[in-house]
């Protein structure tokens, strides 16, 4: 093992799991996975048209050195591929070429792959292991920890899924180095909420970063916080997890009135951090300043700072009717009470939310 690596551990009972975060690990996948216990030696790597091109065949390669036999399956590159029938066709062309329930799946992309691909593992012969490779900043800091998985539906993202733990994941820090500035800079809506709700003092080391620079420290530490919220809450029961929604009630709305593609997860996770922050403002004991300072960090990063006017209220009002997090028909916000202190609130109405996103367009 040549690249040095963090371990993270996500100590769940029963399916406990590392997180590696490393500068330069891909080449030494075939090694980690070999580490794992329970494995079959076949898998199938699920990727997409922009990343598959560039890793996915050097993967099969150190797979193929470490005793596996790995067959690549490309998905279209994009959020329309979070869909049931590109899961049921990662399912079918599986049992073609011959898997079953004594192989495994690795999710090689960004989040849009690892939701898919967790989704496919979960339900391909009722269930079967899956390793997270994610190669994008909102992945490797959000999505491919804590064993979320699901597709989206025409009335809203994530309404299709379940809850899958990987085996293990690598985040490769090298790999964003490829990322275009737009889909880099999306990943830090992601940072900065994990910051706003459990570390403060991560905005400061936010603030002193260069626009693009070696991030692996920040992506470990972002885990971690993502980690330990996973292991108090697993399935939302208690509410902890909740607060990893934080901008996102208003946010996914945005996302999906906007149409799936037109504004990046990230992009649309920033309006829908402003508009949190200024509920906290209005309605818990958020100072204005701090408000202020998140809204500096997300346009440090060129993150949206107002709403399009072409995405219309109402749009993202029925888009938000069919939110998880809005249970029997009760709304349950994520506020601050200051940055790092989140809580769930049942206290905010359909008109402060309204409120909220007609101030987006200010």
């Amino acid at each position: 093992m040549t690249a040095e690596l963090r371990r993270i551990p996500v100590s769940l009972p029963g399916q406990a799991y590392d997180v590696v975060v490393g500068e330069g690990l891909l080449p030494e996948v075939g090694h980690l996975i070999r580490e794992r216990e329970g494995l079959g030696k076949k898998c199938a790597i699920v990727t997409d048209s922009n990343v598959g091109p560039r890793y996915a065949d050097a993967l099969a390669d150190r797979l193929f050195e470490a005793g596996f036999h790995a067959d690549i399956l490309t998905v279209p590159a994009g959020e329309s591929s979070k869909s049931m029938l590109e899961a049921e066709d990662i399912c079918r062309q599986m049992i073609r070429a011959g898997h079953d329930r004594n192989s495994f799946l690795i999710a090689l992309g960004g989040g849009v792959v690892g939701d898919l691909a967790g989704f496919a593992a979960a339900i391909f012969f009722r269930g079967i292991p899956y390793i997270q490779i994610p190669t994008t900043v909102v992945s490797q800091v959000d999505s491919s920890v804590g064993g979320k998985t699901g597709v989206n539906a025409h009335e809203g993202k994530n309404l299709i899924g379940a809850f899958h733990q990987p085996r293990l994941v690598i985040a490769d820090t090298l790999t964003l180095d490829s990322l275009p500035d737009r889909a880099y800079n999306e990943g830090f809506a992601e940072i900065i909420k994990h910051a706003a709700i459990r570390d403060a003092t991560m905005l400061d080391r936010i603030a002193a970063l260069p626009r693009r620079g070696a991030i692996t420290e920040l992506v470990a530490q972002n885990v971690a916080i993502k980690a330990a919220i996973v292991v108090e809450d697993e399935k939302e029961t208690n509410g902890t997890r909740a607060l990893l929604n934080f901008g996102h009630t208003i946010g996914h709305g945005i996302e999906a009135s906007a149409g799936y593609g037109v504004m990046m997860h990230g992009e649309a996770i920033s309006l829908g951090l402003l508009a949190a922050a200024r509920l906290s403002v209005r309605h818990s004991t958020l100072p204005e300043s701090d408000a202020e300072k998140l809204r500096s960090l997300l346009g440090k990063f060129d993150l949206p700072l107002t709403l399009p006017a072409p995405i219309e209220t109402d749009a993202i009002l029925e888009a938000l009717s069919h939110d998880k997090k809005f249970r029997a028909g009760e709304i349950r916000f994520v506020l601050l009470r200051a940055l790092g202190d989140a809580f769930v609130s049942g206290e905010i109405t359909l008109r402060d939310i309204t409120c909220a996103i007609d101030d987006l367009r200010a």
